[in-house]
């Protein structure tokens, strides 16, 4: 067996994630749904942009000043390829106040949440991502699953877990 061959079998990074809706009237600020699911597929510019902020210089941070969560129509299959120009009608939101969070223990979990407001993306929510910047950023991950239609009269609470280990 080859050293590559016996490494591949020792290191090993599982990632797991989780996403998640909660939806509520805007008028009431009463909870009318939520919805989870799982999986991403990691894109190429984003693991590239985590590569350098954990070796180099000139990457720019997935926190709270710079990482939105962007919402899209679209429906195609999720690629390693993905930008945010691959969104239909994609529409990014900034991070609420304590976002993101990583977790003190040894769950090694990150968390990102954003707030779509009353007018905010009012449409189909078939694709997900968070980036690096409301426009022009880095891309670190695309999940195409169709979650419902936000309408207006209605707050969409959607957060980012994902875990290494």
């Amino acid at each position: 067996m080859s050293i590559d061959e016996k490494r591949k079998l020792v290191e090993s990074v599982i990632e797991s994630v989780v996403w998640k809706i909660d939806k509520f009237d805007s008028k009431t600020g009463e909870k009318i749904g939520h919805q989870e699911f799982l999986g991403n597929c990691l894109a190429n510019e984003g693991i590239e942009e985590w590569f350098k902020l954990i070796a180099t210089t000139g990457a720019i941070q997935f926190d709270n000043t710079n990482a939105n969560l962007i919402v899209g129509t679209g429906s195609g299959a999720a690629t390693a390829s993905d930008t945010e120009a691959t969104f239909t009608a994609g529409v990014a939101k900034g991070m609420e106040a304590t976002y993101p969070q990583v977790s003190a223990t040894a769950s090694h979990k990150c968390t990102w949440k954003a707030s779509f407001g009353s007018t905010d993306a009012n449409q189909a929510w078939n694709e997900f991502g968070l980036m690096n910047a409301n426009t022009g950023g880095k891309l670190a991950n695309r999940k195409v699953s169709a979650q419902g239609t936000k309408t207006s009269g209605q707050t969409w609470e959607l957060t980012l877990e994902i875990t290494l280990s």
